[in-house]
């Protein structure tokens, strides 16, 4: 029984030791990309969540692997506590300074990262990479009042509302895919033309812009009015504010758009920091 108990201890001491070796040439990995290339974690607390990982597995590998005398692990464990607290401190203060807003998507293949300057109200939005790493793409151009909604529309469209400092309300849409080749870029408002109709809901591509009527209301967006995201999304803006944003569903298809043939559904998103869910359009008429 206590040899057995001693195996274990061996098996599980070396699979913490490799793990806090593992973690240690992340952090080194990571301070090198930072200092070359910009690159930073997609959350801010991670570095200060992964130090602490790599000293804890490697203090309790310590004690599985080598049979340290009582003052010695009292030792190791005051070392430990010691510097657990500046990096516990640091995960709350700069949480304070850099405010991380993130968000995974349904299928866990994507993440949206947003870090907004708590002082100025500035928010730079990142594009992720392997998961844990991130690059500062571009910054929203509005600044917030702290408050941010995220959506994911579909698994590679989030939808972000944020009101502004002047409470105007606005929307920020992060992309992750493509319906079409991948090589190319289209327009999304091209490939919308004709008539889509929902429940309650109908947009109509126009020669002088995009006509969205929902509940028996219309207004008209003319195209300096329309921002595009990405290739998969557009938010259409009236009075200097986000109304609804018009995303392609993950069953469109760019190419069957561009012959005739029946692309597919899109979506119909309010911009507003309520609660509410998309609305299903299917294409009536490739005509006005």
């Amino acid at each position: 029984m206590k040899q057995t108990s001693k195996k274990m201890n061996l098996i599980v001491g070396w699979i913490l030791f490799i793990l806090s070796i593992g973690v240690f040439f992340l952090q080194i990995g990571f301070l090198f990309f930072h200092e070359r290339l910009q690159f930073e974690y997609i959350d801010n607390r991670l570095f200060y969540v992964f130090n602490m990982i790599f000293v804890i597995c490697l203090f309790i590998a310590i004690l599985l692997l080598l049979n340290l005398e009582k003052k010695w692990k009292v030792f190791g464990a005051v070392v430990v506590l010691i510097f657990m607290i500046p990096n516990i401190t640091m995960i709350f203060q700069t949480n304070k300074e850099i405010k991380n807003i993130i968000s995974v998507s349904p299928n866990f293949q994507h993440v949206l990262s947003l870090k907004e300057n708590t002082k100025t109200g500035e928010t730079y939005y990142y594009r992720s990479y392997f998961g844990i790493l991130g690059r500062p793409k571009e910054k929203l151009p509005f600044q917030t009042n702290d408050r941010f909604k995220v959506d994911w529309l579909t698994d590679d469209i989030a939808a972000v509302t944020y009101k502004a400092k002047d409470k105007t309300v606005h929307q920020y849409i992060g992309t992750y895919g493509d319906r079409g080749t991948g090589i190319s870029y289209y327009y999304v408002a091209a490939q919308i033309y004709g008539v889509w109709e929902g429940e309650n809901a109908r947009i109509t591509n126009e020669t002088e812009g995009l006509s969205v009527t929902v509940n028996g209301k219309t207004e008209i967006y003319k195209w300096d009015q329309v921002v595009q995201f990405g290739t998969l999304a557009i938010v259409l803006m009236k009075n200097n504010e986000a109304v609804w944003t018009i995303a392609l569903n993950k069953d469109f298809n760019v190419e069957a758009a561009e012959k005739g043939e029946t692309p597919g559904t899109i979506l119909l998103y309010k911009a507003t920091m309520g609660k509410t869910e998309p609305i299903l359009l299917k294409r009536v008429s490739s005509s006005m």
